[in-house]
């Protein structure tokens, strides 16, 4: 984050001939007010903005990249692209947010993983099209700056850059009295990425016999809390301190909401130099079939069959206690699969190796076959 909104002190008293700040008057012939209004009278704090972004500086610098040009503090970010490394080069831009997760976050006092959260949402959408994921540029907006609070949110994100391989080259801290409470805040973010013209995935790739490569999600990411809200911490009037034997490790549900959203950029980056990579569907919102779909040329159907998982024990937490049918669940929620990579049948062990090798849990869920451009859900998921 580079600075704090309104840095320039838009609101203050006007200054005399000397630079110090004069009282107001409507004229002459007025007696001048006792004392003139800051704007910290109205609520913001530029000092504490101040603050915060000290705090995160050494945070910033260990996402720099050698293309990264200039310090933090600076009106724009600057970023070189080395031209040489391709023949076109396109650019791809993503922007994303958080959603109602912030909620939960703001409720436990916990800051530090929305931030990767954020940043997840954003790259993961970059590299869905093959773009490796080159700068972010963060925004908070809050009711009031608290600088160790901010600092959490940005180390959050810093950190996300940081397992995304991207520089965090800037962005915005606005404090915002009286449109959000003291303890509100909400973030949004957007990330640039660079793919050469002629290895853009998408659904023109995707062809029949190839195979859908599934990768596990972290849980819930970053979708569906309102209808999780609403389940738990509403009608099913859960706390977030209670402990769920099924999560394990004397995990509270708090804890597992608050689960960081998986970032796949770097290794779906190395799965498109080691394998022949057709087309990658980043799941979120709208789940797994609204999502797949997105990457489906209009002459295929892709087979997914859930028997060849297990969702985490979250999902089974939210829709025994809502009884939410399983067309609902899979609408709104990633159901333990947060990335969908489609390979060539040729280089379908390889590619699974490959992310096997980098620590990804990773699968053959299904299939392309000749259709209409749509997603078969077949199977049952493993349960118990």
């Amino acid at each position: 984050m580079t600075h704090v909104s309104e840095r320039s002190g838009a609101g203050t008293s006007p200054t005399g001939a000397g630079g110090d700040r004069q009282p107001w008057s409507a004229g002459s012939s007025r007696t001048a007010r006792k004392r003139s209004v800051s704007y910290a009278d109205a609520g913001v704090s530029i000092e504490a903005g101040d603050r915060a972004v000290e705090l995160l500086k050494s945070k910033v610098k260990q996402t720099r990249r050698p293309e990264v040009m200039g310090d933090l503090g600076g009106f724009a970010g600057l970023f070189r692209l080395d031209t040489q490394k391709y023949k076109n080069p396109i650019l791809a831009s993503s922007t994303d947010g958080v959603g109602t997760k912030l909620v939960i976050a703001q409720q436990l006092d916990i800051h530090d993983t929305v931030g990767i959260d954020l940043v997840a949402m954003v790259v993961d959408d970059l590299v869905a099209c093959g773009a490796e994921p080159l700068f972010l540029l963060d925004y908070i907006a809050t009711g009031e700056v608290v600088p160790d609070k901010v600092a959490e949110i940005g180390a959050g994100i810093a950190d996300g850059c940081r397992y995304a391989g991207c520089a965090l080259l800037g962005g915005e801290t606005a404090e915002h009295p009286g449109v959000l409470r003291p303890d509100e805040y909400d973030i949004s973010a957007t990330g640039v990425g660079v793919v050469e013209e002629s290895e853009i995935l998408s659904s023109e790739r995707v062809e029949v016999g190839d195979v859908v490569i599934a990768m596990r999600s972290s849980g819930l990411h970053s979708n569906g809390y309102s209808l999780v809200r609403h389940v738990l911490l509403g009608a099913g009037r859960m706390r977030l301190d209670v402990v769920i034997d099924d999560f394990g490790r004397q995990r509270t549900l708090g804890e597992e909401l608050l689960t960081p959203t998986k970032i796949y950029a770097q290794d779906c980056l190395k799965l498109i130099a080691e394998a022949e990579v057709r087309s990658l569907a980043h799941v979120t919102g709208g789940g797994i079939p609204g999502n797949l779909v997105r990457i489906l040329p209009e002459h295929v159907d892709a087979v997914v069959n859930r028997s060849t998982w297990k969702p985490q024990p979250i999902f089974d937490l939210i829709q025994s206690k809502g009884r939410i049918e399983d067309p609902e669940m899979e609408a709104t929620f990633n159901m333990g699969v947060g990335m969908f990579a489609i390979v060539s049948a040729e280089d379908a062990d390889r590619a699974l190796a490959t992310l096997t090798g980098r620590g990804v849990d990773a699968w053959q869920a299904g299939e392309i076959i000749e259709g209409t451009g749509n997603v078969q859900m077949v199977g049952h998921h493993t349960r118990g």
